[in-house]
């Protein structure tokens, strides 16, 4: 993995966060604040990003590249639209990461230190803090009601699939 060091908070930085799908709803105020909580990382094609079972900080944002996700050795799903956001179940519930994610291909990713919040500055207003936690906070609910979706679709395939197998036994 290649890491540059945390984001400065400037207009060219920020006008590249507004590109990102997940972002958009981000007043450039709280854009800033994400960059100093960020660094860039690229990984190499089949480089673990993130461990199943690992405590880390970490909330990633694809930039480019693909992203294997992976339980128990089972492939349960790709990531690959710029903007999809991923590592963000540990952030939510503070468990051990539930997957393992590998990068397919070379893979970039906006990287994000959740543990960093002294990062902001303490002359921030207090109101201020907790509508940008506010706001990533709806950026992760949404993306998993969109897994969840998914996930719900995938599992009544599964099922109708086994209720035909069954049958035809």
């Amino acid at each position: 993995m290649i890491e540059s060091k945390y984001l400065k908070d400037n207009i060219e930085n920020i006008q590249k966060l507004m590109g990102i799908s997940a972002l958009k709803n981000f007043e450039t105020k709280s854009l800033g604040k994400l960059l100093k909580l960020s660094k860039i990382r690229e990984y190499e094609d089949g480089e673990t990003i993130i461990r199943e079972g690992d405590v880390d900080p970490w909330l990633y944002f694809l930039l480019s590249g693909k992203v294997r996700v992976v339980k128990e050795g089972l492939e349960i799903g790709v990531i690959d639209k710029k903007g999809d956001i991923f590592g963000e179940m540990r952030i939510v519930d503070s468990m051990d990461r539930s997957a393992t994610t590998k990068a397919v291909g070379k893979t970039i990713c906006l990287a994000v230190d959740t543990a960093a919040a002294s990062r902001i500055s303490s002359r921030t207003p207090e109101e201020e803090k907790l509508d940008f936690l506010l706001l990533l906070y709806r950026i992760f609910a949404e993306y998993m009601s969109i897994r969840l979706r998914a996930t719900n679709a995938e599992l009544i395939a599964a099922k109708k699939k086994i209720k035909h197998l069954i049958a035809k036994i």
